[in-house]
């Protein structure tokens, strides 16, 4: 009788344990900072890539397919975030990164899968360092890029690319000292505000001319379908900062709430994405490049200010761009450096590793088709597939897959969207690092 009356203590202690009751951040970030970072994380320049996704996939598949594809990775970050806590009550753990959700779905779950739970863990670190390190190489060299372009078009005078990324070093190596995610919300507001300044631009040169619907393709042809979808889904993702930046939250249930973070975040960027992809496919048709500001008038510095204001709001957004990657990286050597020495061996880690990735924008400045690959092999298998296996896995340690195992029919289907993503994303890859070298 005692030890029943145990068991029934201990499991009524499991059902009661409340994750976010036991988090202690030393210095939370409000709901509203978070906001701001969850939008930082996804709103780039990909956004300038919209119009030619329409182009591929067409005025009516286009708005249909972005707002589908938003709905789907918004949901893929809520099956992320609960699966967390879920994990987390039941190990009662108060947060869990996104290695750590997996490190301990796959070692309660099924005795076969056991074994995987190292493997997954790792795969987790290993591409959000490889991607996260490539891509702030990618905005080195963009920022570097268009202050060359600036100069020459304005005082023409004309200096190596290098020479910016060398200059960029001291402002970049302050940004990048800076490791509370709550000190960050003024660079992702401001940041955020530029960005959408950048937009309400090329939006106006976009809307100031009559916009005709007549010969805009409706429906794109089969062959350049898969290209919109990999071109929307890379551009909106930021899945690698959403737990790191949820573990900080003031008040964490507030993220998947229907009104939380997750939904507002992507609505609002799914409505801007949308509007600046159809209005700039209809605007300038089969002649719309890779990045619109491309078909924006020449020698006018309205126009031309785009890209200097890009390059600007990418500048402040380059301390949330690092704080995922050196989170992982002090993770994994925090344990042999001595506490009295920790904050110095940060500080140390973080400007030897920016000295690196500058040294490889140097000497590597044709990185992109690299990162795109990076992107494809490890947004395709993060921004999906991790998140649809880590629900499946810990749904199969308690059974509950709902009335006609409808969880597990729904996550075969997005299992097998995120496997069309992954091959067809890392084929674009190889095909661009391909034509890149012929």
């Amino acid at each position: 009788m005692m030890e029943r009356n145990a068991e029934s203590k201990e499991s009524k202690d499991d059902s009661d344990y409340n994750p976010f009751e036991h988090r202690n951040v030393e210095i939370p970030n409000s709901t509203f900072g978070t906001l701001l970072h969850v939008i930082k994380g996804s709103l780039g320049t990909g956004i300038m890539a919209m119009p030619l996704a329409f182009k591929q996939g067409g005025l009516l598949f286009g708005a249909i397919g972005t707002v589908a594809i938003c709905i789907i990775y918004a949901h893929c970050v809520h099956l992320l975030v609960s699966t967390s806590h879920k994990a987390s009550k039941r190990s009662k753990i108060p947060s869990l990164g996104f290695s750590e959700t997996a490190a301990d779905v796959f070692t309660n779950g099924p005795p076969r899968l056991r074994p995987l739970a190292t493997f997954a863990t790792r795969y987790v670190d290993v591409m959000i360092l490889i991607q996260s390190y490539l891509a702030f190489c990618m905005y080195l060299i963009f920022i570097a890029r268009t202050l060359r372009d600036v100069v020459i078009n304005q005082q023409q005078v004309e200096l190596d690319t290098r020479i910016y990324l060398l200059l960029l070093l001291v402002p970049v190596a302050v940004i990048t000292q800076i490791r509370e995610l709550k000190y960050l919300v003024p660079f992702s507001g401001v940041a955020n505000a530029i960005m959408i300044a950048s937009i309400g631009i090329t939006l106006y040169f976009i809307l100031r001319e009559p916009i005709t619907l007549v010969d805009r393709a409706l429906w794109g042809e089969w062959s350049s379908l898969p290209s919109f979808i990999s071109t929307v889904i890379f551009a909106i993702q930021g899945i690698e900062f959403i737990l790191p930046i949820e573990n900080k939250m003031q008040h964490p249930q507030h993220f998947t709430s229907w009104c939380g973070i997750n939904n507002v975040s992507i609505g609002f960027l799914t409505v801007l994405y949308s509007v600046t992809g159809f209005f700039g496919y209809a605007q300038f048709g089969d002649q719309t490049q890779g990045s619109v500001t491309l078909n924006l008038p020449n020698n006018n510095a309205l126009a031309e200010s785009t890209r200097l204001l890009s390059a600007i709001a990418i500048l402040l957004s380059l301390g949330l761009s690092y704080y995922v990657p050196m989170e992982i990286t002090w993770q994994m050597i925090a344990d042999r450096v001595p506490p009295k020495f920790a904050n110095w061996a940060q500080a140390a880690i973080r400007l030897n590793v920016l000295l690196v990735l500058v040294a490889i924008a140097i000497v590597a400045p044709q990185i992109e088709p690299f990162v795109g690959l990076a992107g494809s092999i490890g947004g395709g298998t993060l921004v999906v597939i991790y998140p649809v296996m880590l629900d499946v896995v810990f749904r199969w340690s308690t059974g509950d897959f709902g009335l006609f195992r409808w969880h597990l029919v729904k996550n075969f289907v997005l299992f097998m969207f995120g496997l069309f993503v992954l091959i067809v994303g890392t084929y674009f890859s190889v095909m661009e690092i391909v034509d890149s070298y012929r």
